[in-house]
């Protein structure tokens, strides 16, 4: 999977320069192009600040199938994580969201 043309696909669907989502993220626009052409991997912090400034869910970044995006507040994803192994994996998953939100 290739993040950086996922990205450079979503800010480009916005009609945005790099210039712009340097603006709207705060990094630089030296660093979105080492991430757009795969030299450098993003932190999970900096793909959260990409998905805000593309206005997407995170879960976007990662869909990469000609289907239509997934909807991350619809009611059927409610089941995924309600009882066993998924249900730890989210529970972990929220530690961790919970822990980095504050910082």
């Amino acid at each position: 999977m290739v993040i950086g043309d996922r990205l450079r696909e979503l800010r480009e669907n916005l009609n945005l320069s790099q210039g712009g989502i340097e603006k709207r993220t705060g990094l630089l626009r030296c660093y979105i192009s080492r991430v757009e052409h795969g030299h450098t991997v993003p932190s999970f912090a900096t793909l959260e600040k990409l998905a805000r400034a593309l206005e997407v869910a995170l879960c976007q970044i990662f869909y990469f199938d000609d289907a239509p995006s997934p909807n991350p507040l619809k009611a059927e994803s409610a089941l995924w994580g309600s009882s066993g192994k998924d249900a730890r994996l989210l529970a972990k998953f929220r530690r961790h969201l919970k822990r980095h939100s504050r910082e």
